[in-house]
C-alpha cells in the first residue's frame, strides 16, 4: 500500500524549503518501524546542509530530532509495538567495535548512515509527486515529515504520558549538551563547569551541570542567552569580557574543572583553555572550519583538549535519564522550545538563524 503524507522537501543548497506530498510504497523492513511523527526539532546540522559543498545528496527530507508514535513493525524482533512513543536518534550499525562497545557515537559507519546517503539495504523509499526518489534517510530519520522510517535501533520508548511533540531534540542536541556533561565530563558535586555559547547545545549543558551539583559559568555574548543561563544555575558573562580567562579563574576558585564550547570560536577555545585548573578538560562539540591554533601555554598542566560527538551518549540509556530529569523538575528543556507548524519551516529556519529562538520544534 502507498502511504502518501507531507513532507518538507530541500531541493537544492540555495532554495527554501517546500512543503511537498512524498510517496511511501512499503511497508517497514524486518528490524525497521514505521512512526508517526508528532514533532521535529530543528537543528543547526540541518540547517548546515546548505553549506556541505555537494556532500549531501538533494533533493532531500532532512530533520533529525524527531519524536512520535509507531504506526507499524517490521518483523517480530523490533522490541516494539504500535502505539509506542518513541524519541528517534542517530543512526548506527550495532556491530562495529565502537557499537559493541557502547559508542554508538563513533560507529565506523556514521558518517555514511546519517549525512552521506544512509543505509545502503533498505534505503530510502520516499518518492515526490513526479515519481523523483528523496534521498536516503537523513540521520536514519529525515523527519520533518509527518511519517519517518527509522531503524528500530535508533528508537527509543518513552513514557505516553510525556508531551511527545516536544520530545525530539533528546535525541540529538539537548542529548549531545547534557551527554558531554554526565558522561564526557562525568561531572560530580562540587566540580566547576564553564560552558561556551548558550545556545541549545550549550544550555543543555548548564541545565544538566545545575542537575549534577555542579558550580557553573556560562558565556555567550547575546544578554538573553545569558538571562536564560543564569534561570537554569549559571554564572552568566559576557563573551567580550576583559580577560575573559583571569575572570573565569576567579568566578571558579582557580580554574574550572571541565569547559564545554559549542561556538568553534578558535578565541574562545584558547580562552577556555586558559580557563581550566590544572588537568582541566576541555570538549569541543561544534565542527572547525578552519585551522585551530592553540596559543603558547594553552595545553600546559596536563589539561587536554577532546571532541565529543553526540554527547558520548547511549540514547537508549540517556534519554530516559533527561525525561525523569524533566518530570522532577531538574532539566526543564520545554522552556528552550518553540513550536512552528510544519509549513512554517523556513519562518523557524530564519528565526533560528537570527537567534530569536533557541530550538524550533516543528510540528507536521
Amino acid at each position: 500500500m502507498t502511504r502518501r503524507f507531507g513532507a518538507a522537501v530541500l531541493r537544492s543548497y540555495e532554495s527554501r524549503f517546500a512543503l511537498e506530498e512524498v510517496a511511501l510504497d512499503t511497508a517497514p523492513a524486518d528490524g525497521e518501524i514505521l512512526v508517526r511523527i508528532a514533532g521535529c526539532g530543528m537543528c543547526r546540522t540541518d540547517l548546515a546542509v546548505r553549506r556541505s559543498a555537494g556532500r549531501s545528496p538533494l533533493p532531500a527530507v532532512l530533520g533529525h530530532e524527531g519524536a512520535g508514535v509507531v504506526v507499524e513493525t517490521g518483523g517480530p524482533n523490533t522490541g516494539l509495538s504500535s502505539g509506542d512513543h518513541v524519541v528517534l536518534s542517530f543512526d548506527s550499525c550495532g556491530s562495529c567495535r565502537s557499537c559493541l562497545a557502547a559508542a554508538p557515537a563513533y560507529c565506523d559507519s556514521f558518517a555514511s548512515l546519517n549525512l552521506f546517503g544512509g543505509r545502503k539495504e533498505n534505503a530510502a523509499r520516499y518518492t515526490d509527486a513526479s515519481g523523483m526518489e528523496l534521498a536516503p534517510r537523513w540521520f536514519g530519520q529525515s523527519s520533518f515529515a509527518e511519517y519517518a522510517v527509522v531503524a528500530a535501533r535508533n528508537a527509543v520508548r518513552v513514557d505516553p504520558s510525556l508531551p511527545v511533540e516536544l520530545l525530539g531534540p533528546l535525541g540529538c542536541g539537548f542529548l549531545t549538551g547534557a551527554g558531554a556533561v554526565f558522561n564526557s565530563f562525568g561531572v560530580l558535586p562540587g566540580d566547576t563547569v564553564t560552558v561556551l555559547g548558550a545556545g541549545a547545545v550549550g544550555l543543555a549543558a548548564v541545565m544538566a551541570a545545575a542537575a549534577s551539583g555542579a558550580a557553573i559559568v556560562a558565556v555567550d555574548r547575546h544578554p538573553e542567552r545569558l538571562a536564560l543561563a543564569e534561570r537554569f544555575g549559571a554564572i552568566p558573562v559576557h563573551a567580550e569580557s576583559t580577560d575573559l580567562p583571569g575572570l573565569i579563574r576567579q568566578l571558579t576558585d582557580g580554574g574550572a574543572r571541565y569547559a564545554l564550547d559549542t561556538t568553534a570560536s578558535a578565541q574562545l577555545i584558547n580562552d577556555a583553555l586558559r580557563s581550566l585548573r590544572p588537568t582541566g578538560h576541555l570538549g569541543l562539540v561544534a565542527r572547525l572550519h578552519t585551522e585551530l591554533s592553540l596559543e603558547p601555554g594553552a595545553l600546559d598542566r596536563g589539561r587536554k583538549i577532546s571532541h565529543i560527538c553526540e554527547g558520548d551518549a547511549v540514547p537508549g540509556l540517556l534519554i530516559p535519564r533527561l525525561t525523569a530529569l524533566w518530570q522532577a523538575g531538574r532539566f526543564p528543556f520545554d522552556e528552550l522550545i518553540r513550536t512552528y507548524p510544519l509549513a512554517d519551516i523556513n519562518e523557524a529556519e530564519r528565526d533560528c538563524e537570527a537567534g530569536r529562538v533557541v530550538k524550533p520544534v516543528l510540528l507536521p
